[in-house]
């Protein structure tokens, strides 16, 4: 079999971050394991003592542990499905995918090990030498020393990393730390899952795949850093939850609720034409059941807009909130990030969300 004729998404029930278990099903899972408010204490951390200073019971992007007062090590993992056919793109992207827990929490990568599942009876092992060296370049970007790994045979090919790195202990990215009166930032459009989607089905126009593309594999090394420089208050990626899924998240553990405003969510090229054309993700869908009960919708927004903000996304931007949003704004465009203020956090209902017209 030629590696030129196989198509990866085909071989894959979901695409990217859209393969994650539903927001409601982890929820539960990690309450009945002690490792959410209400479910007793986080199992296996006793021995950490107060040096664990993020773990499971936070819910944020990485665990965090700290080794002394000037360094705290920040590890995670990720993997998932193919979300595109080029098998060095699907590397690329898992890899930027893996990177950006590191960077949510202010931290900076030193160590990845891959993590792939594989059919090694009926693909080609120099596809999957091509996904390892996608990951390799986009580690290598980051600094990132990739050190090995491990794979195992599966019928559905799967890829990511774990990942560990450097952070301050005291100036953590927080997901818990949201403040009423800050404004909500993000550094990437969305759209990814719709377009990932049509891409599966082969619908989705080569240049709106590459728009994509171009965003999944951009690091959010450089948002990160400003995102320090600036003194945000609280931050998290955007992946499979959507955007206003993991905002939900962002409210839930801060005690705060927000107002998102529709109009300033930058969006892919082609994302609203490939939603209104009914390419949707299950993942996407399943935010959706999930967030109703917290999120209002004014009847005003297109409904192809309020589909993309709980669209489910791969390799997102970061959603940070800040104080001070002039600042945060003139150090992203200084690392030549392009960012959007697209809301402001408020003291209603813990985790509601409100999306005027």
């Amino acid at each position: 079999m030629s590696s030129a004729s196989v198509r990866l998404t085909a071989l894959s029930h979901g695409a990217g971050c859209a393969c994650k278990l539903p927001l409601s099903a982890l929820d539960q899972l990690m309450v009945s394991l002690g490792s959410m408010p209400g479910g007793g204490g986080s199992p296996g951390t006793a021995g950490l003592g107060p040096d664990l200073l993020i773990g499971a019971a936070e819910a944020d992007d990485a665990a965090v542990v700290r080794l002394d007062d000037e360094r705290a090590l920040v590890a995670t993992t990720d993997f998932f499905t193919p979300i595109v056919d080029d098998p060095g793109d699907w590397g690329r992207i898992a890899a930027a995918n893996a990177l950006s827990d590191v960077y949510a929490m202010g931290g900076r990568p030193l160590l990845a090990l891959n993590i792939t599942a594989w059919p090694g009876e009926t693909l080609p092992l120099d596809l999957l030498a091509e996904v390892l060296r996608g990951g390799a370049s986009v580690a290598a970007a980051a600094g990132c020393v990739v050190a090995g790994g491990h794979t195992i045979d599966d019928p559905e090919p799967k890829y990511g990393m774990a990942v560990i790195g450097l952070a301050d202990p005291g100036r953590l990215l927080r997901l818990d730390t949201a403040r009423p009166g800050d404004s909500l930032v993000l550094t990437k459009p969305v759209g990814t899952g719709v377009v990932a989607t049509a891409h599966k089905r082969s619908a989705a126009p080569d240049d709106v795949l590459a728009a994509a593309v171009e965003a999944m594999t951009t690091l959010n090394a450089a948002a990160s850093e400003a995102a320090l420089a600036a003194g945000v208050t609280a931050a998290t990626d955007v992946t499979g939850f959507s955007l206003l899924g993991h905002l939900h998240r962002m409210l839930r553990a801060s005690g705060c609720s927000a107002v998102v405003d529709a109009a300033a969510v930058p969006l892919l090229p082609g994302a609203r034409d490939l939603t209104a054309a009914g390419y949707v993700s299950g993942g996407t869908r399943n935010n959706m059941s999930f967030l109703q009960p917290w999120v209002t919708i004014a009847p005003g927004v297109p409904t192809d807009v309020a589909i993309l903000l709980r669209d489910a996304q791969t390799s997102g931007g970061l959603l940070l909130a800040t104080s001070d949003p002039s600042s945060l704004v003139s150090e992203l465009s200084a690392r030549n990030v392009t960012a959007a203020v697209i809301g402001t956090i408020t003291s209603g209902d813990t985790g509601h969300i409100d999306v005027p017209a």
